[in-house]
């Protein structure tokens, strides 16, 4: 296997979506590239969501509008 080189980019292109298994559940939390975030329980259902866009994609509000319980999982942007 050969290293990436260390000047690309991890993330290239205008459209990453990422997934995050919420630690201590059975869940899964998608991101969308346009920062929209939901948590699910099926995976089918999760990737369906995402390419859905921009279909029931809501960017998050902030903190204090949210209702999100908790803290934010590591790496996961809250814009």
């Amino acid at each position: 296997m050969n290293p990436a080189p260390a000047n690309r980019s991890v993330h290239p292109g205008d459209r990453v979506y990422r997934v995050h298994w919420v630690l201590g559940t059975d869940r899964l939390r998608a991101v969308c590239h346009c920062s929209a975030e939901r948590e699910f329980e099926d995976p089918v259902q999760l990737w369906e969501w995402l390419l859905s866009h921009p279909d029931g994609h809501v960017a998050p509000q902030s903190t204090s509008d949210s209702g999100a319980t908790g803290t934010p999982e590591r790496g996961v942007r809250t814009a």
